[in-house]
C-alpha cells in the first residue's frame, strides 16, 4: 500500500501505538521520560550520519519510528489525570466517607429516568485543592431547571468508584469512563447542593450558552419537539434528548452516523459556505480572506456543537483541505488524514479509544481508496444515474470498510443500508442547509417562518423515511457473535482483496488466500477454546433469580416462570451468549440442589429449607428466606455463601456480618456482581 511510504503514516502509527502502550501497559515516567530522550539522540545521529554520507539508511526511519512512538507515550501520559498527584483518585480517604465538594459543571450529558447527570471538574475537597472529572448524578426535580455549563457548586457526599459490569460480558461503563478520565461518580439530590453565585466563563460556558440560547429560540417558535431534537442532533451534534425509539430506527435503517456530525455533515458546510463566499474576488487579498472566513465558519461550528469528536476531526480534516486550496497546491488527502490524526491525538489522546473517531476514519479511509475501484466497475450515461451510482458507491466503500469493527462492538448489521444512504443524502443535504441558516438566525432571535417550517417538515419526512426502512426486521441481522481475532483476520482479508483488485497478481491472490485461511483459522480456535470451557454463573437479575450452566456452546438455563418466558429477549442473557457464541440447550426451574464439577451448590429459596446432612461446598441464597444464618453455617459448614439479587439488602447485611464470624466468604451479587464457577 503506497499509504504506509508516506513518512507521516510511520510517524503517526509509531505516535497511536505510543498511545495505546502506555494506556495498557501504564509504565513509570522516569523510564518513559528516560526511553524518549535516549531516542531522541538516537535519532540525531542517526540523521547527521545519513546527512554526511548521502545515502539514505533504514537506521533513520526506525529511529524516527521510534521516536514517535515515546512521543505518544508521553502524551498519553501527560493528558491522563491519574499520573497527577492532585488528581482524587489519588486521595486515599477519598471513597471512605462523606466529603465537601467543590465542583464546576462541564456538561449536561444523557440523563436517566430518576436522575440528570453532568460531567463535573472538581476543584475543592474539603478546602483541598483537588483536580479531576466526576460524573454527577442529580436525582431529577420538576420543580427546577438543570443546571448550566459553568455552574460552581458545593456539594457534600460519597463518591464510589466505577464499578465492573454486573453481570458477564456486558457493556463495561467503568472502561468507558476511564478512557474518558472519569474514576468515579457522585450522586446527590439538589436539596444536598449550594449553587455558586458566579460562572466559570471559558469556552465551554460560551459554547453551551450559545447553543442554549438557539434551541431555547426555536421552541418559542413553535417548532415541533420530536423534530427539534432531531434537528439539533443534525446541525448542533447533541442527540441527548432524542427518544430511544427513533435511536432504533435510525440503527436498523443504518443511519445512525447522520445523527452524529460528522465529515458529511461539514462537506455540507463547506461547501454553502464556498458558495456563499464566492462573489469575493480570487485576488490574493480576496483569496486570504475567503480563507479566514471558512476557518472561522469551521471552528465557531465546532465550538457550537460542543467539540464532539466527530465533529473535532472533520473540522480539522476540512480546515486543512481549504489551506492547501488556499496555498494552491493540490491537497494530497491521505496526508491531510494523518495530520488531522496526528494533530488531534496529540491534544486529546483519548480520542483513540472513541468508537466514533475509529469508525469515522476508517469510513473516510474506504470511501478515499476503495470508493473510486467500486466507481470505475460502471460508467453511467446520465447524471442523474452518476448521482446514484456515486451515492451506492460510496456508501458501500464505508460499509465494508466499517463492517467487522461495527459487528464486533454491536453484534448486528442493518441489511438496507444502501437504499438509506439512496434516499437520504439528497434530502440531508438540504435539511443541513437549510439548518445551519435556521441555527444562525436562531441565535439572533430571528427565526423566518419560511425557513424553520420546511425544516421541520424535512425532519418529518426524513423520521418517516427512516421508520418505514427500519420496520423491515427481517433485512437486520442480529446477535452475530464476533471477537477480536474474527475482526482482525476480515480486515485482513478485506485490505489483500481490495489491493489485488486493484491490481491482480499471482503473490497478491496468495495473500488473499492466506488471510482466508487466517478467518477459518480464527473461527475454529475460537470454537476449540469455547468447547473446552464450562462454567456455572449466578446473574445479577434485580428481583429475580438466573443461573446457568454452560459446557461448551451449550447453556442451560435455570430460573422462574417469568424469566423462561422471556428468555429470547433477554438482553443480559443475549449478551452473555453472543459474546460466547453459545445457545440455549435448555430450560429448567431452579431446584435446590445443583452440581458443578466437583462442587456440591445448595439452593435455598424463600421456603428456607434444606437437609442436615448435604454438606454443601457453596450456598446459594434466593428470595429473603426467613432462616437461623449462624445455625446453619454451624452445621454445613460451606467454603463460600452467594446472595442473588433477588434478596433483601436488610437480610444480606445480617448475612454478610454472620459469614464474617465464622470466616466464610460471602458474595454479595447485588453488590459485587455476578459470581462464577469455572
Amino acid at each position: 500500500m503506497k499509504v504506509l511510504q508516506f513518512p507521516l503514516a510511520r510517524i503517526t502509527i509509531g505516535f497511536i501505538v505510543g498511545i495505546l502502550a502506555a494506556f495498557y501497559l501504564k509504565p513509570e515516567l522516569t523510564i518513559v521520560f528516560g526511553s524518549l530522550f535516549v531516542s531522541l539522540i538516537i535519532l540525531a545521529i542517526s540523521y547527521f550520519v545519513q546527512k554526511n554520507t548521502f545515502t539514505n539508511t533504514v537506521y533513520f526511519g526506525i529511529g524516527t519510528f521510534i521516536v514517535s512512538f515515546f512521543i505518544g507515550i508521553t502524551t498519553q501520559i501527560i493528558h491522563t489525570d491519574y499520573y497527577k498527584k492532585s488528581n482524587y483518585i489519588n486521595e486515599s480517604s477519598f471513597f471512605d466517607k462523606p466529603h465537601h465538594l467543590s465542583v464546576v459543571i462541564r456538561e449536561k450529558i444523557k440523563s436517566t429516568t430518576s436522575n440528570d447527570r453532568y460531567i463535573a471538574l472538581i476543584n475543592q475537597i474539603d478546602n483541598k485543592t483537588t483536580s479531576g472529572r466526576i460524573l454527577l448524578n442529580v436525582r431529577k426535580d420538576s420543580l427546577t431547571l438543570p443546571f448550566e455549563t459553568g455552574t460552581f457548586l458545593h456539594i457534600t457526599g460519597t463518591a464510589y468508584k466505577n464499578k465492573p459490569p454486573n453481570n458477564p460480558n456486558q457493556f463495561d461503563y467503568s472502561a468507558y469512563l476511564q478512557k474518558k478520565q472519569i474514576y468515579a461518580q457522585l450522586y446527590s439530590d439538589k436539596e444536598s447542593i449550594s449553587i455558586g453565585s458566579e460562572y466559570k466563563k471559558d469556552i465551554w460556558y460560551y459554547s453551551s450558552k450559545l447553543r442554549t440560547t438557539i434551541i431555547h429560540n426555536l421552541q418559542k417558535s413553535n417548532f415541533n419537539k420530536r423534530e427539534l431534537n432531531v434537528a439539533i442532533a443534525l446541525i448542533l451534534g447533541q442527540k441527548q434528548d432524542i427518544s430511544p425509539e427513533i435511536i432504533q430506527d435510525y440503527q436498523y435503517a443504518g443511519a445512525i452516523h447522520i445523527l452524529s456530525v460528522s465529515g458529511l455533515h461539514i462537506g455540507f458546510i463547506l461547501l454553502f459556505i464556498t458558495f456563499v463566499l464566492k462573489p469575493i474576488p480570487n485576488t490574493r487579498k480576496g483569496s486570504l480572506l475567503k480563507l479566514s472566513l471558512i476557518l472561522f465558519s469551521l471552528c465557531s461550528f465546532a465550538l457550537i456543537a460542543g467539540l464532539a469528536t466527530s465533529v473535532v476531526r472533520s473540522v480539522t480534516m476540512f480546515s486543512f483541505v481549504a489551506i492547501g486550496y488556499h496555498l494552491r497546491r493540490s491537497v494530497n488527502i491521505y496526508h491531510t488524514i494523518l495530520v488531522s490524526i496526528f494533530l488531534i491525538l496529540l491534544f486529546q489522546p483519548s480520542f483513540l479509544f472513541d468508537v466514533g473517531f475509529q469508525l469515522s476514519y476508517i469510513a473516510l479511509f474506504f470511501i478515499i481508496w476503495f470508493q473510486p475501484l467500486l466507481a470505475s466497475i460502471w460508467t453511467p450515461k446520465t447524471k442523474a444515474f452518476g448521482y446514484m451510482w456515486g451515492i451506492l458507491t460510496v456508501s458501500f466503500a464505508a460499509q465494508i470498510g466499517t463492517l467487522p469493527l461495527s459487528i464486533y462492538y454491536f453484534h448486528q448489521f442493518p441489511g438496507l443500508f444502501f437504499i438509506t444512504n439512496l434516499v437520504i443524502i439528497p434530502l440531508l443535504s438540504v435539511l443541513m442547509i437549510l439548518g445551519v441558516l435556521v441555527m444562525v438566525l436562531a441565535a439572533f432571535n430571528f427565526i423566518p417562518l419560511f425557513l424553520s417550517k420546511p425544516l421541520e417538515w424535512g425532519i418529518y419526512l426524513l423520521n418517516r423515511i427512516i421508520n418505514s426502512i427500519a420496520s423491515f426486521e427481517q433485512f437486520i441481522i442480529r446477535d452475530i457473535p464476533f471477537n477480536i481475532y474474527l475482526m482482525a483476520s476480515c480486515y485482513l482479508l478485506i485490505l489483500a482483496s481490495i489491493i489485488w483488485f486493484k491490481k491482480p497478481s499471482y503473490p497478491k491472490l496468495i495473500i488473499v488466500l492466506i488471510a482466508v485461511t487466517t478467518i477459518q483459522v480464527s473461527y475454529v480456535m475460537t470454537h476449540h477454546d469455547i468447547k473446552n470451557e464450562n462454567e456455572w454463573v449466578v446473574f445479577n437479575l434485580k428481583k429475580n433469580t438466573m443461573i446457568t450452566t454452560r459446557n461448551g456452546e451449550n447453556v442451560v438455563l435455570y430460573s422462574n416462570d417469568s424469566i423462561l418466558k422471556t428468555a429470547k429477549s433477554n438482553s443480559v442473557l443475549k449478551s452473555y451468549l453472543i459474546a460466547n457464541f453459545s445457545t440455549i440447550k435448555s430450560e429448567e426451574k431452579i431446584k435446590n440442589t445443583a452440581f458443578f464439577k466437583d462442587n456440591k451448590i445448595l439452593i435455598l429459596d424463600s421456603l428456607g429449607t434444606y437437609p442436615k446432612d448435604i454438606k454443601p461446598d457453596i450456598i446459594l441464597i434466593t428470595q429473603s428466606p426467613r432462616i437461623n444464618i449462624d445455625r446453619m453455617l454451624h452445621l454445613l459448614k460451606p467454603r463460600i455463601v452467594v446472595a442473588d439479587a433477588s434478596n433483601f439488602k436488610t437480610l444480606q447485611k445480617h448475612w454478610k456480618s454472620s459469614c464474617e464470624k465464622q470466616k466464610i466468604p460471602f458474595h454479595a451479587v447485588a453488590e459485587k456482581g455476578y459470581f462464577k464457577l469455572n
